[in-house]
């Protein structure tokens, strides 16, 4: 038995049926080891000395609005620990940046996933652009003149901020758009920060690959289509899951990310590939473990239980 602490957003309110870290949780629970969950809000580095104040997980289960039950709140010694699961959900901002430092102070003795130093040297539009032979075209920066010009090399673009999450404020930019303009001001008024622009790639249509890599190895997939009239296919917003198998580009594509992430210890990653290109690397707080897990009749937090184990 291993002593795991979670930092996540509230427990209580997660969808059981889709949430990767009730999953994770549940199959860490049936193997005996024992729980703590604290809300990333509440971490603390006093004087070098990382605590958290939380509950421990008494029971888990797949019951909805029953699906689980905490101890007394209670103030914990990280580094009495042996694994923390980092699954703080995004925005990457000044927030999640600070605790990955506080957090890297203690790993590996108290082994962290994914590697908080190298989740935040990886955000994953930026990290995306490393493999560059598989990534759409794609430009980060703030400087009109530069967006315009690629605006009118490819015509057809998406504009998302660098460091959004979840599906959120991305835009699908046609030819003769006439909000262009006026989207652009409005991004920059919002933040200081570059924009992420992209070729957009109609092959969206026919869905957004998610990948999830286990220790720079293939878990499994699941294909999200698009809702009609949208450029977006998260399943939170709408986007519909069907079952993926594979592709010998899709594959190359794994096979080049392998022995990086695997390097990094980035354990548990997504990767999102539309058509023949790589688009996203995301190593936060990846989901889609539940909905590969039922298409495939597999068992994803095993594998990843069975990955974080080999470390400790």
């Amino acid at each position: 038995m291993s002593k795991i602490s979670i930092q996540m957003d509230p427990i209580e309110l997660i969808d059981i049926k889709a949430d990767t870290t009730f999953a994770l949780t549940l199959e860490a629970f049936k193997r005996g080891h024992d729980l703590f969950y604290y809300n990333p809000k509440d971490l603390t580095f006093n004087n070098g000395i990382v605590t958290a104040k939380g509950k421990s997980i008494l029971n888990i289960k797949n019951t909805i609005n029953e699906h689980v039950q905490l101890s007394e709140l209670e103030t914990k010694h990280l580094s009495s620990e042996d694994v923390i699961l980092l699954r703080q959900d995004p925005p990457f901002d000044m927030t999640y940046i600070t605790n990955t430092h506080i957090l890297e102070t203690l790993h590996p003795n108290t082994f962290v996933v994914n590697n908080p130093f190298e989740v935040r040297n990886a955000p994953e539009k930026l990290f995306v652009n490393k493999f560059k032979d598989f990534i759409p075209e794609t430009l980060i920066t703030r400087d009109l003149v530069e967006i315009y010009k690629f605006k009118k090399e490819y015509k057809e673009i998406i504009v998302k901020p660098l460091y959004g999450n979840g599906g959120k404020q991305i835009f699908h930019i046609r030819e003769n758009d006439p909000n262009f303009s006026s989207l652009l001001e409005m991004f920059f008024e919002y933040s200081n920060e570059p924009l992420i622009i992209q070729r957009y790639l109609p092959e969206v249509r026919n869905g957004d690959c998610r990948v999830i890599m286990i220790d720079g190895e293939v878990a499994g997939a699941v294909n999200r289509i698009p809702p009609e009239g949208q450029a977006r296919s998260n399943l939170h917003v709408g986007g519909k899951a069907e079952k993926k198998i594979l592709n010998n580009r899709e594959l190359e594509i794994c096979e080049a990310l392998s022995e990086e992430l695997k390097k990094k210890e980035l354990i548990l990653v997504g990767l999102d590939i539309i058509g023949n290109y790589l688009t996203e690397i995301n190593v936060t707080s990846p989901t889609g473990v539940q909905e590969i897990s039922r298409f495939d009749d597999s068992n994803i937090s095993s594998m990843f239980w069975d990955a974080v184990e080999s470390y400790i």
